[in-house]
């Protein structure tokens, strides 16, 4: 149809340019007789020509206005038109089509956009730049300061006018701390600005998010943590303590005076009055340090035999794991081995890796522990504490120490994240393989 209406309008020229050489050539040769006869046609075909192009120029004026005050809804009729103006009319309908679907995306973006703010908590606020104009702000803003309703930004200052220099003052891509007033009430609130513009336009959009809540929030968790953390590193370490004063009290209430005083009771009697004296202090110890744990940049160094540390260790641990039938094996193939280590610290990392083996084992047919102690190829001294229990399945093999995670119902989660800390402190690691079904082993590496 295109091609058709084009070859008419090359007829229409071709005739007119026709007729303007016939009307010259018979003045030439003065036939004017059938000069009267041309010029009427020629007035014809011009005018004929002007109203075309006439009608043109009136179709798009129409389209032009529908694009300036954004009207797609007019369809323009094919059919009825003219030939000559059918391909046009056609081509308006698919330009008006394409805008209406441009048009409705839009709408429904927007739309989805401020759903999407008016959900979120943060208070948001846009305004053009140069008149201070709102151009929108969600409901968590107006619950936020309980405002109604701005007009513009500088209406703020009536309201709260340290906030308004806050805000007005916000450098952007920058997050600061302000202080807004709602009647007799303060609270802090996080502030943070970003600036687009449209056009000529430039507009400052302003988050508002009340930071009190957040802020006591995180205070009463790290409180509810710290206190969780004491209460599971004292019970570790009371627990056996406990255990072997109401053990020694057993010997003491079941053997007679003249027993006691015999060389080997007062020895025993001894060993452990003195080993809850110095796990009692050890715990007293571990409490401060833990405190300070944070800011500690050296540890107090003792260079001791492997040995020695298994061997307290199981005197302390040993009427637990009488208690439970567990069976203990050290494996020691080099006695003179030592180990130079923050003693106290070292101690409860012991403590809490055997608690933990002795609850892995609970089920096992024939519980059993390891201790072992050896240097590797490399020259790092190796602890390691070994079971033969219910294992940890693969996917929670990266999760164990992270600070709270526990798989216990009752457990705390934080006794193998302050172990890998400790480790850490003493410029060392820790790691873990288990097999589920078969066991566990804990590494420490010096």
């Amino acid at each position: 149809m295109i091609r058709r209406n084009q070859w008419r309008l090359l007829f229409r020229i071709t005739i007119l340019l026709i007729s303007f050489i016939v009307t010259a050539y018979l003045a030439v040769s003065g036939l004017w007789m059938y000069e009267l006869i041309m010029i009427p046609l020629i007035i014809y075909l011009v005018y004929d020509f002007w109203r075309f192009n006439k009608n043109i120029q009136d179709e798009v004026k129409q389209f032009v206005e529908n694009i300036h005050y954004r009207d797609f809804t007019r369809s323009f009729n094919v059919q009825s038109s003219p030939l000559e103006l059918q391909p046009l009319r056609k081509s308006f309908n698919e330009i008006n089509d394409a805008f209406k679907t441009i048009s409705n995306e839009k709408e429904t973006q927007s739309q989805y956009l401020q759903k999407i703010l008016e959900l979120v908590n943060t208070g948001i606020i846009s305004y053009e730049e140069e008149s201070g104009e709102v151009m929108w702000m969600n409901e968590s803003l107006k619950k936020l300061l309980q405002l109604p309703y701005l007009k513009t930004i500088h209406s703020l200052s009536k309201r709260d006018w340290k906030l308004y220099h806050e805000v007005m003052s916000l450098p952007l891509g920058k997050v600061t701390i302000g202080t807004a007033h709602v009647d007799a009430d303060t609270f802090k609130v996080l502030l943070s600005a970003t600036a687009f513009q449209t056009g000529e336009k430039r507009y400052k959009l302003i988050a508002f998010q009340n930071v009190n809540d957040a802020l006591d929030e995180t205070e009463n968790k790290a409180w509810q943590k710290l206190l969780s953390v004491m209460t599971h590193e004292i019970m570790n370490s009371v627990a056996p303590i406990v255990s072997l004063a109401d053990t020694l009290g057993t010997q003491v209430r079941n053997t007679h005076i003249e027993s006691i005083k015999g060389e080997n009771g007062k020895e025993d009697l001894e060993l452990g009055i003195e080993t809850i004296k110095r796990r009692s202090e050890g715990l007293l110890r571990f409490a401060e340090t833990y405190r300070n744990l944070n800011k500690i940049t050296t540890l107090t160094l003792t260079r001791m035999y492997a040995a020695d540390i298994f061997e307290n260790l199981l005197h302390l641990m040993q009427p637990m794991l009488k208690q439970k039938n567990i069976e203990s094996e050290i494996i020691l193939n080099d006695p003179s081995l030592a180990i130079e280590a923050d003693i106290n610290l070292l101690e409860q990392v012991l403590i809490n890796l055997v608690v933990n083996a002795m609850e892995a084992v609970k089920e096992s047919l024939n519980p059993k522990i390891t201790f072992t102690a050896y240097r590797n190829q490399l020259g790092h001294t190796i602890i390691k504490i070994a079971d033969n229990g219910a294992g940890i399945p693969e996917e929670l093999i990266d999760q164990i120490f992270v600070p709270f995670f526990s798989t216990r119902k009752n457990g705390s989660g934080i006794g193998l994240s302050l172990c890998k800390q400790i480790m850490l402190l003493h410029k060392g690691s820790i790691s873990v393989h288990s097999v589920v079904g078969k066991g566990t082993a804990f590494t420490l590496q010096f």
